[in-house]
């Protein structure tokens, strides 16, 4: 793959429109896509301490070729991080490199580093523009996508933030070959989430391709990123703010976003977490009977594949359930469901009892 393999993806939002840039050695187009964005301000390059010193330099250059001045801040990388003191932090280094409204901050990391970088651009002057280069694959396939920012809050995840597009995404799948095989799988979960919700063969796809995906065999993972991008900017198109349709990307992070604060967000990294609430999730459904045991040892064997978790045998049922219950989704004190009824399509339920989800949790200790 190269340069002239780049494909583009167009988010469709009206005014706040904007385009996904997918392919290997897609950051070169940089300097064009702030030269398209009309950049006359300083440009902030907000990373981490793991991604920073891997890229930076690289793309800072690139920033400043295109005649602009370009700063670099960096945060503590990993979840434990992502909370509303470093908005505090990179907010006072936007001030002291003289950012203002005609600048752009750039998030080049994970999605950590694109949430906490996005809310920071969203509360800066009440909103600046911001571009997200994510560097990992559940940051290509998901939180770089949509325009979610958020920290998180010692009770729950994702709790404090804003609505905030980027401007433009520019996934590089060359990224991929300095991942840790860790983030490389998490990232997959969000893949397999996209075929369960949307499209059973993006799924057969992951199923028959585990060993050159795991291989970062870029001709082998640029189909599922780019089929994931599809699918989520058509979703994000039809419902912005998750009113509706939007809530199905939700699949598996109900009890997933309970587990991760059950655990105090330092036992499993994201994708790990969301991997076993699939399971959850999935025995949830068939015990609704809505759908049968094939299906959910199905969707078990593609994660244990890559490497997930799909049980946690110390997993405190009951912390679990009372994270849920202060999970952002929550509406009126009715918890949100998002189940499968067949492979590519998913339902939302609220009818679901306490004990019916603390089943579906028990089940995945031993799973």
């Amino acid at each position: 793959m190269g340069a002239n393999s780049i494909t583009t993806i167009d988010v469709a939002l009206g005014a706040r429109a904007y385009p996904i840039h997918v392919g290997a050695g897609a950051i070169e187009c940089l300097g064009d896509v702030l030269r398209a964005l009309d950049t006359k301000g300083a440009v902030m390059l907000a990373s981490d301490d793991i991604v920073a010193p891997l890229h930076a330099e690289r793309i800072a250059g690139i920033v400043r070729g295109a005649g602009l001045n370009c700063g670099v801040c960096t945060m503590p990388a990993g979840e434990p991080n992502k909370r509303i003191a470093q908005i505090d932090l990179f907010i006072g280094e936007f001030l002291k490199a003289g950012l203002d409204r005609s600048s752009i901050v750039i998030a080049l990391g994970g999605g950590v580093v694109g949430d906490v970088v996005g809310f920071a651009a969203a509360s800066f002057m009440r909103g600046i523009r911001y571009i997200q280069i994510p560097t990992t694959v559940v940051a290509q396939v998901d939180s770089s996508v949509g325009g979610k920012t958020a920290v998180n809050h010692a009770l729950a995840k994702n709790i404090i933030g804003a609505f905030h597009q980027p401007s433009t995404v520019i996934i590089d799948l060359d990224f991929l070959k300095t991942l840790p095989d860790r983030e490389l799988r998490v990232g997959l979960a969000e893949v397999i989430k996209h075929g369960v919700i949307a499209d059973a063969d993006l799924f057969a796809y992951m199923e028959r391709n585990v060993d050159s995906i795991l291989a970062k065999d870029l001709d082998a993972i640029e189909y599922p990123v780019r089929r994931s991008c599809e699918i989520k900017s058509a979703i994000v198109s039809e419902d912005e703010q998750e009113h509706g349709v939007r809530a199905n990307l939700n699949y598996g992070h109900t009890f997933g976003h309970g587990i991760e604060a059950a655990s105090n967000f330092t036992v499993f990294l994201h994708g790990e977490a969301i991997s076993i609430g699939m399971c959850a999730a999935a025995n949830l459904a068939r015990d609704l009977g809505m759908v049968d045991r094939q299906f959910v040892a199905r969707q078990h064997a593609c994660l244990a594949a890559y490497g997930l978790p799909t049980a946690w045998p110390e997993m405190p049922v009951d912390d679990v359930i009372e994270a849920m219950r202060h999970d952002k989704k929550v509406r009126a004190g009715t918890m949100k469901f998002i189940l499968p009824d067949r492979l590519g399509h998913v339902v939302h339920r609220t009818d679901v009892k306490i004990a019916q989800a603390r089943a579906a949790l028990a089940a995945v200790r031993t799973a």
